[in-house]
């Protein structure tokens, strides 16, 4: 399941974020890939330990738990650091899969979901495309800048390269609830009939009958 959530920062939220990076120090961003990811990514991000990064990380991190949308898809139970990476001419991040734990003892995350938050107007970079492979297909997204999407991290997927332009972006691991990536999209096809149905017919008997379903399925698939 791939959604895309608009408009998961606000204007003055991106400004903030981009003027921070502005001023940031970046390292190589390999410095966090797995032994056989190293070979295939070539881009920037920012050093952690930078006086901008945690202000950074609490504005990203805020925006998405405040996503109605993002949070009725992941379902989350713990997220990762954000890391904020930056592509420049010629940089890639070639296919990959990523590290099913991230973290240490005492706060390891289990990745079921990629988070990528656009901060880059696509109209000011070319390339950089985030292509996902979803079942042997190959799907590619070039979102508006403070828009975000979700998309399970089990998945084959690369950034295609930068030919002109830089390419900024925030991204964050969730560990879910329901790990499975077929029971989250059934559960997210069930609240959003729940929903709609609520909105035509208010707290009706259909209405119950989905919510009662969608419920019991949670209780029945969630880790927590």
């Amino acid at each position: 399941m791939i959604i895309c959530a608009p408009n998961v920062l606000t204007t003055e939220e991106l400004n903030t974020i981009r003027s921070g990076l502005q001023g940031a120090a970046f390292v190589d961003g390999a410095s966090t890939a797995g032994w056989s990811a190293r070979e295939v990514k070539k881009n920037l991000q920012i050093d952690i330990n930078s006086e901008s990064y945690a202000k950074l990380q609490d504005i990203v991190s805020a925006a998405f738990l405040r996503s109605a949308m993002l949070q009725m898809a992941t379902l989350p139970t713990a997220t990762t650091q954000v890391l904020f990476n930056r592509y420049d001419v010629g940089m890639t991040y070639g296919p990959h899969v990523d590290a099913p734990v991230m973290g240490g003892i005492g706060n390891a995350v289990r990745s079921d979901v990629a988070i990528t938050v656009f901060l880059s107007d696509p109209k000011t970079y070319t390339g950089g495309d985030l292509v996902v492979d979803a079942h042997g297909m190959e799907y590619g997204f070039k979102l508006d800048a403070g828009s975000a999407i979700a998309y399970p991290a089990n998945s084959l997927h690369h950034v295609t390269p930068i030919t002109q332009g830089a390419r900024y972006a925030a991204v964050i691991w969730v560990q879910s609830q329901v790990r499975d990536t077929a029971k989250r999209e059934l559960l997210w096809d069930l609240d959003n009939a729940k929903r709609q149905i609520f909105s035509r017919e208010g707290k009706s008997a259909t209405f119950d009958a989905i919510s009662k379903s969608h419920a019991n399925l949670l209780r029945m698939w969630a880790d927590v």
